[in-house]
């Protein structure tokens, strides 16, 4: 992308019916940390990765709880994004008090869109420069929704933004189409092995990526929405790369008794 006529302000058109300055916020979120979002039909599992700035300071917060029934994971601009998690906060607790009823995630993710619409109608305003996966449960189950700086909103079944997303993308349509019937572990492994394939070689671990989950137990009493602790996921990672070296092994000690028989002297 690069400077033209037509992007100084986010109300004007481009002969090809474009509006520039939301088509630069929907690049922000692509130059974000990427972060993934899938679910079942009874639970929805978001993560992101914890990158630092710098190694002498500590990571910015990706993945935001908005109420006991649901979360958001963002990419993008951090502070937008805080932003935008504090008016869905409000927005919750203003249902609840009025309705005494929990809001449902689908009109939640409604008034997340409407918001970041105005903002690009507005001359003195600028879009959110924050891409926004929208996590909940409500009485039709358990919900996952991209919130795009122009203020399109899609339900999804599995979803990641941000850089490096694509080859999380690409694990998860190999895989989606059996979620609706995934426990929570194994949400939460899928998750991982999305992120993992956005850090590019770097090692994951429990401490270098936030995991967040909310649910519906069997016996139908709800499982708030809540960080799963460091500890949690390292053990899930360690089972997972367990289970990846085991045929691995077992191949190579298949290969080996190949050998030893293929070297065997021939009896006389």
């Amino acid at each position: 992308m690069f400077r033209n006529q037509y992007d100084t302000d986010v109300t004007t058109w481009s002969p090809q019916g474009r509006l520039f300055q939301v088509e630069y916020a929907m690049e922000a979120v692509k130059q974000g940390a990427a972060c993934v979002g899938l679910r079942s039909r009874t639970h929805a599992v978001v993560a992101a990765p914890n990158k630092a700035a710098s190694e002498l300071s500590s990571h910015q917060r990706k993945v935001f709880r908005v109420a006991d029934h649901a979360g958001v994971a963002l990419a993008g601009l951090t502070a937008d994004g805080r932003v935008l998690s504090r008016f869905l906060r409000n927005e919750c607790i203003n249902h609840a008090f009025v309705y005494d009823a929990p809001l449902p995630v689908s009109r939640l993710a409604l008034r997340l869109a409407d918001k970041a619409q105005v903002c690009t109608q507005r001359s003195w305003k600028r879009p959110y420069g924050v891409g926004l996966l929208v996590a909940g449960l409500d009485e039709s189950g358990a919900h996952l929704y991209y919130n795009c700086p122009s203020g399109n909103y899609f339900e999804y079944q599995a979803f990641a933004i941000g850089s490096r997303s694509q080859a999380a993308k690409t694990f998860l349509e190999r895989r989606f189409k059996d979620y609706n019937d995934y426990t929570p572990e194994q949400l939460i492994k899928d998750a991982l092995s999305a992120i993992k394939e956005t850090l590019q070689g770097e090692k994951l671990t429990g401490s270098n990526c936030t995991v967040a989950i909310v649910g519906r137990k069997e016996d139908g009493t709800i499982e708030p929405f809540e960080m799963i602790d460091a500890e949690r996921i390292q053990e899930i990672i360690d089972s997972m790369e367990a289970a990846e070296e085991a045929p691995a092994e077992q191949s190579s000690v298949q290969e080996e008794e190949r050998g030893s028989d293929a070297a065997a002297p021939m009896d006389i």
